[in-house]
């Protein structure tokens, strides 16, 4: 990743697992933005199990990346963390239709006291060069229809909203059953 180039901007690294209270801290930050506290689940324990690091990069599904501003604001004196002005949580999909990897973006968040500051676009283009470096096609994410300043600033750095395609979810209850079992325990898959 970017390693800053002068005392006056912002670094871009991977997160370790040093970083898991943080990243932990920073999912729940969002959560609370997005009026979704209570859906919040991951703990330290189940983030160092699901999450990829540098020290072991084939393990764990999803990767993170920190932004770390030159000079944490006084207004961030409060944070956990104030070092970190947010975060890029994603992982690696792919698309038949042009044979080629793809990352998706499941988390972007930016502290509240470190926004308009270019920060979110830093990370997604940290990204979007993390997607050309794999062999990548596409970058896509998704964002709350209630969300109107990230809808206006997704759209202001050039990304399109995508009205034919409606998201689908099976989780909880429902998963277990589509799998066959109430305790999710179906038949395997031959190789």
């Amino acid at each position: 990743m970017s390693a800053s180039t002068r005392d006056s901007e912002p670094t871009v690294r991977f997160a370790t697992e040093e970083d898991v209270p943080l990243i932990l801290s920073l999912i729940h930050e969002l959560a609370a933005y997005e009026k979704a506290t209570s859906s919040v689940l991951a703990t330290e324990t189940s983030l160092l199990k699901t999450l990829s690091f540098p020290s072991n990069p084939s393990s764990g599904y999803a990767k993170t990346l920190l932004l770390l501003p030159p000079h944490p604001p006084s207004t961030a004196s409060h944070l956990p963390s104030p070092q970190c002005a947010g975060m890029a949580l994603y992982f690696t999909n792919y698309s038949t239709w042009r044979a080629a990897p793809g990352i998706y973006l499941e988390d972007l968040f930016v502290r509240p006291e470190y926004r308009g500051r270019g920060y979110g676009k830093r990370l997604l283009q940290e990204l979007a060069m993390e997607t050309r470096r794999i062999g990548g096609e596409r970058l896509e994410w998704s964002v709350l229809k209630w969300n109107e300043p990230s809808i206006k600033f997704y759209k202001g750095i050039g990304a399109q909203q995508m009205d034919e395609w409606v998201g689908m979810r099976v989780d909880d209850e429902a998963l277990n059953i589509m799998a066959g079992s109430k305790k999710g325990g179906g038949p395997e898959l031959k190789s």
